[in-house]
């Protein structure tokens, strides 16, 4: 069996920890099926190097304006393509898409028109497509509301990862049997504490996301370095040992940069391996945080976080936790913010939003328990 991942890998850390938890699960179920995807994204991200380093075989693409043309190496002599793992399009077997959040209005129609001409492609091959839990919508474009209707039509499992994600797409196609909801799937990886890592000097870790900027408009991009600088100060005031932490790459980097300063310059950790960066979230007393996976990681954990977000899923995750309260506007009153941030590093307070998040967390991880049998039920030809 040829299982192709996409649309997980390494652009961004949240992207690698899906990776590594769709990967641990599939070589656990199917440790004889070949692993396959894209090697080398547009913006390189999916290096070959780490993509071997992790067992997977390369699959021939070519995409230009929405058409595949991998097929053509094919042509390619078949015990040379097997000398080398070359995989083939219309080998695969299953298709796993780990987008996380990609189709949506906020991102375009290239991505929902892409997924939509390859399901077609991949319904014609008699490859099945699971779309793992993910964000969706909204979808108030036509062409991008046709899009996502075929894709789901030529899907065998679809997994909106909250009651919002699953009324966007449920208003476009109906209710179907194989549209079914569950939550981040990340919450199953465990973290690992990197040697080093000292709590005693690092508290409360800070995450910016400079999506802030990009995604929001220009009257809210502009209030977010005050909003971040305004909870660093704060917890600064606290004696809570702000930090910052970077969770994705150079953007990320750079605002941190901006915060740290703007806030008397407190400490800036940088790590690679999105595991020591969930172990680090684990360890912390408190998270702020406008990631999403860097949210997951922390109140997987039992971590109390507060969160600003771009889009509907920081509120249905906090919505999912238990904890609503813990998503902040950029617009809110200084006050709010000051009165959260003491909350967050209050003993007692501390302890009871813990023990409400471990509480939502053991919930949450049946349920992906729950949702990895189901993917298991469609690989296998079975229906739970």
């Amino acid at each position: 069996m040829i299982i192709e991942i996409r649309k997980a890998g390494f652009r961004n850390k949240g992207a690698e920890l899906m990776l590594l938890a769709v990967v641990a699960r599939l070589r656990a179920a199917y440790p004889e099926a070949t692993l396959t995807m894209v090697p080398s994204a547009p913006n390189g991200s999916q290096p070959f190097a780490k993509l071997t380093a992790l067992g997977f075989y390369p699959k021939a693409s070519l995409n230009r304006r929405g058409i595949e043309f991998g097929d053509a190496a094919g042509l390619i002599p078949g015990r040379l393509r097997r000398r080398y793992g070359l995989v083939l399009d219309r080998e695969v077997d299953v298709v796993i898409d780990t987008a996380g959040f990609a189709y949506s209005d906020q991102w375009g129609i290239e991505s929902t028109l892409e997924l939509s001409r390859a399901t077609r492609r991949w319904r014609r091959h008699g490859t099945k497509v699971i779309l793992m839990p993910q964000s969706f919508g909204p979808f108030s474009d036509r062409a991008i509301r046709t899009a996502i209707l075929h894709a789901v039509d030529n899907a065998d499992l679809v997994m909106p990862r909250d009651s919002t994600s699953y009324r966007y797409v449920t208003e476009v196609t109906g209710q179907r049997e194989y549209i079914r909801q569950y939550p981040d799937f990340t919450n199953l990886i465990e973290g690992i504490v990197p040697d080093g890592f000292e709590t005693k000097d690092l508290g409360v870790a800070i995450v910016p996301n400079f999506r802030m900027l990009d995604k929001t408009g220009e009257a809210s991009s502009g209030k977010y370095l005050p909003f971040m600088t305004g909870c660093a100060r704060r917890l600064i005031e606290l004696g809570a040992r702000p930090y910052m932490l970077v969770h994705e790459g150079i953007d990320d980097g750079r605002l941190a940069v901006r915060i740290s300063e703007a806030s008397g310059g407190i400490p800036i950790v940088k790590e690679d391996d999105p595991l020591k960066i969930k172990g680090i979230l684990g360890a912390s007393l408190a998270v702020v945080a406008s990631r999403y996976h860097a949210l997951v990681s922390a109140l997987s954990q039992g971590v109390p976080a507060v969160a600003t977000g771009w889009s509907h899923k920081y509120t249905e995750l906090f919505e999912d936790y238990g904890f609503p309260e813990g998503v902040l506007s950029i617009d809110d009153e200084a006050g709010r913010i000051d009165a959260m941030m003491d909350r967050l590093i209050d003993a007692e307070a501390n302890k009871e939003i813990t023990a409400q998040l471990l509480q939502s967390s053991a919930r949450l991880k049946s349920l992906s328990e729950e949702m990895w049998a189901t993917v298991q039920s469609v690989i296998d030809g079975r229906r739970n």
